[in-house]
């Protein structure tokens, strides 16, 4: 859990699968810092030659005008310019480049978080990012068949996004009767946590909870009945009823679902729990060795 002890989320990346297929389809590691783009992707020029990839949400890429393939290694010449487009779903996009951004590191880590400011400020025109030591890492993926095989991966997770299936798990306290339903995404939404609005009779929140640590993917109850599902950057502690956490498997849906797309809940146990995340892992495996 990083620092939560002392009050600091664990932040980082949404899109925690996206985010390593793109580390590994250039051989870095999968913690190597990279760019998450939200809904637009940024133009970067490189001033020395580099190897990408960009994963995630689809969108137009382009380098140097001419379009190339998304989820697989894409060479940059010296002075060349990575451009990526609007995105036509999800969310996020994932920009890793071989030997990772070299951003100062801020408790061991890289990211920036936006709801208390600490880390790296946000891109914006101008700004200049070191590259690290492409020397140093092994060999990227070069068989088509895992590059394909990245690729449909993320398909599947963007599949569904549109499918709009999300599990989870209840805890001791919540109904999965009254918390699983179908819900619309709210444009409230952002990196602290995805807001949900019901389809029909809103869950009802019980009780006040006391004060308690906060995990990634917990659904908590707000009294407006409107459920809230925390992301990367969200608080450590919160006062809201938990009524279920969203399985670690399925948060990259959850981070890649925007404004008005629907959410249908469904309540799972820990054995399918377990095993959605083992699939996660064995896709990852084979992309990553």
């Amino acid at each position: 859990m990083g620092f939560a002890h002392v009050g600091v989320p664990r932040s980082g990346v949404a899109d925690w699968f996206s985010a390593r297929l793109a580390n590994a389809l250039v051989g870095n590691v999968p913690s190597a810092p990279l760019l998450e783009a939200t809904l637009i992707g940024p133009r970067l020029r490189f001033r020395r030659a580099a190897l990408v990839a960009v994963t995630g949400a689809p969108a137009p890429v382009t380098v140097d005008g001419a379009a190339v393939p998304p989820f697989q290694p894409v060479a940059i010449p010296e002075g060349g310019v990575l451009q990526i487009g609007t995105m036509r779903s999800g969310v996020r996009a994932y920009v890793a480049v071989r030997g990772g951004v070299a951003a100062p590191l801020i408790l061991g880590s890289a990211s920036t978080d936006t709801l208390s400011g600490l880390g790296p400020s946000p891109l914006t025109a101008g700004a200049e990012l070191p590259l690290g030591n492409a020397d140093q890492c092994p060999a990227p993926p070069a068989d088509d068949e895992v590059r394909e095989l990245a690729k449909n991966a993320a398909a599947g997770v963007l599949l569904a996004v549109r499918e709009g299936r999300v599990r989870f798990l209840p805890t001791v306290e919540g109904d999965p009767a009254q918390l699983a339903g179908e819900y619309r995404v709210r444009p409230e939404s952002d990196r602290v946590g995805v807001r949900l609005a019901p389809i029909g009779k809103p869950p009802e929140a019980t009780r006040p909870a006391e004060t308690m640590g906060m995990v990634g993917g917990a659904i908590q109850l707000p009294p407006d009945g409107n459920p809230i599902i925390l992301l990367a950057d969200h608080s450590v502690t919160g006062g809201y009823p938990v009524a279920g956490v969203v399985i670690h498997a399925d948060l990259p849906l959850v981070a890649q679902a925007r404004p008005g797309d629907r959410v249908r809940l469904v309540a799972v146990s820990e054995e399918e729990a377990h095993a959605a995340l083992v699939a996660r892992h064995l896709v990852l495996a084979r992309v990553e060795r």
